[in-house]
């Protein structure tokens, strides 16, 4: 008895011998399989293999770039975490140190204001005493560089300023004393002056020569 070999869909080969109670009809409606069938199987497996493998390769370089990312993002995530440890260290050392330090600066600049303002009506009336100090020496330095002044002026021309203005640094009772000295000088003078121009307008009167009266 003869065997013969066929394929399933599967392309899995398996004898059946002649000891089939299927009639030979139903034997010829099993469908066998060809190498042209087999070629093809094989090229469609070879292509899902091919197209498995390329999926795995971009799976793979899926799965390397997300673990480059997660690394930098746990580089990140690391960094960060060190910079809030350093932040809470500072905070706490300013909480612990900084914070009580300042608190007791600002307590000690508030009693030094606090004692300022006791001690500004004092400090206003010392600083009003001293403008009055300088301005009397300001003053005093005045007068006495117009005296100097004064000093330094010739005598004639202090005397026309005692006598014809009141701008004269001097006092009051000397301004009195040379203009009384002065119109009693002028007075004189001027006596003087009519007694000597009415003798002359007598002489012209009385046609005397005065080198004739002189001889005579």
């Amino acid at each position: 008895m003869s065997s013969i070999s066929t394929y399933d869909e599967h392309g899995s080969a398996y004898l059946n011998d002649g000891s089939d109670h299927g009639s030979l009809q139903e034997r010829d409606a099993i469908p066998t399989w060809e190498p042209q069938n087999l070629c093809l199987a094989l090229e469609s497996a070879s292509k899902r293999a091919s197209r498995y493998e390329r999926q795995i390769k971009d799976l793979e370089t899926k799965l390397a770039l997300d673990l480059s990312n997660s690394r930098a993002i746990e580089n990140l995530l690391q960094e960060a975490f060190t910079g809030i440890e350093h932040t809470r260290d500072r905070t706490r050392f300013s909480l612990e140190h900084t914070v009580p330090h300042t608190a007791d600066s600002l307590e000690e600049d508030l009693a030094v204001l606090v004692e300022l303002e006791e001690q500004l009506p004092e400090v206003d009336l010392q600083l009003r005493g001293i403008r009055k100090v300088y301005d009397r020496g300001r003053d005093k330095a005045q007068q006495l560089m117009a005296s100097l002044e004064w000093l330094n002026t010739p005598v004639s021309q202090r005397l026309r300023t005692i006598i014809f203005t009141p701008n004269a640094p001097v006092s009051k009772r000397w301004k009195v004393l040379v203009r009384t000295i002065f119109a009693l000088v002028f007075c004189a003078c001027m006596w003087i002056a009519w007694i000597t121009l009415r003798g002359a307008v007598r002489a012209h009167r009385q046609r005397l020569m005065w080198g004739e009266r002189l001889m005579s």
